[in-house]
């Protein structure tokens, strides 16, 4: 990138962390303590879904703590209390919810406890959000399967259609597990996502370099079965978001293992996701595909993820500069071209994203994680030294 391209970016970045941040704090105030639904609904946020137990607005479902994500990074960018107060606000609510076992039968505990209670405790030392974090992180090694060294993605551990079912969203739970294995000083929890891993490196990530979406083991013997899709067009082809968590994901592995063949698996998610990558820059739904839906947030990991690679890899691998260069190119396109007008209230950070395309769910809309993702993203652009939430290594007990 020449130097004027580069004063463009940054123009460009500082626009755009600007309008989030105007996006951020008007959401803050429209929601309180009260959670937006998973997407948006023509181009805005209603308040989380009630149900027979639960007002509208309660802290169900696996995406809540991309909002409370959302308000840590803006104080992270700002240093202003108003950010930080809200934040830390959200702690309660999360604390509650694994006490009382609201909806736990999932393994995106990663997600919801890294970003409410992990991230609180580190930044501000909060004891409560630690101690619900580990009541967390206890909660997902339930669902680990000893005989195939698996975390059960979904539903009751005795629901014959869940059973020994995983899926590749899952190597970004797995901090949780690292983490409190480095606070509570029990390696049982890291060990358990260290197999995980492995498997998923083995079987969800294919020959070719694409992704399964899901993956089924026998839950009594471990043997490995059969890989499957949710949400990709079919169980042959290559979900983009499940691509964009396994370049994460398995970058993420190898930072915190330093296992050189978890790097390999996330340059080859990486490479296959960049060589179906459309011109402008932000993907189809599905990379087998053309024509259809675009996934934002898709693109949203992905940058994340190319960053982490970019960082890990040495400075002298030629793969490297290409990893900037995509990273720069597709944040640039999604500022460009994915984000609204400023000024609405409940608004997304980035539109066009897509959460089930085969249920025609949340298809060009906002969504909470996109939203989340795209301002890490502009985080690590503006702040190249900010640490990751998503990391664990040097963590203290």
């Amino acid at each position: 990138m020449t130097t004027t391209d580069a004063s463009a970016s940054r123009s460009l970045t500082d626009g755009a962390i600007a309008a989030a941040l105007h996006t951020v704090s008007a959401n803050a105030a429209t929601f309180g303590l009260r959670y937006p639904a998973d997407t948006t609904t023509d181009g805005v946020y209603a308040l989380r879904p009630a149900t027979d137990e639960h007002p509208a607005g309660s802290n169900l479902g696996w995406t809540t703590s991309f909002w409370p994500g959302q308000l840590w990074l803006a104080t992270e960018l700002t240093d202003r209390e108003v950010f930080r107060d809200a934040a830390l606000d959200h702690v309660a609510s999360f604390a509650a919810r694994v006490r009382d076992e609201v909806e736990l039968d999932t393994h995106d505990l990663g997600f919801l406890y890294t970003l409410s209670c992990v991230t609180a405790w580190r930044l501000e030392g909060d004891v409560v959000a630690r101690e619900a974090a580990l009541a967390a992180a206890d909660a997902l090694m339930v669902r680990f399967l000893e005989p195939a060294g698996i975390i059960q993605a979904w539903g009751d551990l005795s629901d014959p259609r869940q059973r020994g079912r995983t899926i590749i969203d899952s190597l970004m739970n797995l901090p949780l597990l690292r983490w409190a294995s480095v606070v509570s000083g029990d390696r049982s929890y890291g060990d358990a996502a260290d197999r995980h891993a492995v498997a998923l490196r083995d079987h969800i990530l294919r020959p070719d370099g694409t992704t399964f979406h899901t993956f089924y083991w026998d839950a009594e013997t471990g043997a490995p079965l059969r890989g499957a899709t949710e949400q990709g067009e079919s169980d042959s082809s290559c979900w983009a978001r499940g691509q964009a968590w396994g370049i994460f994901g398995f970058a993420l592995t190898h930072r915190e293992t330093g296992d050189e063949s978890f790097l390999e698996a996330a340059r080859r998610c990486a490479d296959h996701f960049l060589e179906q990558l459309p011109p402008d820059g932000v993907p189809y739904w599905d990379l087998a595909l053309v024509d259809v839906p675009r996934d934002s947030s898709a693109a949203a990991i992905t940058v994340c993820g190319l960053d982490e690679l970019v960082r890990l890899l040495p400075e002298n691998d030629p793969a490297r500069a290409r990893y900037a260069d995509a990273a720069t190119g597709m944040l640039d396109a999604l500022v460009a071209t994915c984000t609204p007008v400023a000024g609405a209230d409940a608004s997304p950070l980035l539109l066009h994203g897509v959460y089930d395309m085969p249920r025609g769910i949340g298809v060009d809309e906002g969504t909470l994680w996109g939203d989340y993702y795209f301002l890490e993203a502009l985080t690590r652009r503006a702040l190249p030294q900010w640490r990751s939430y998503w990391w664990v290594a040097g963590e203290e007990r």
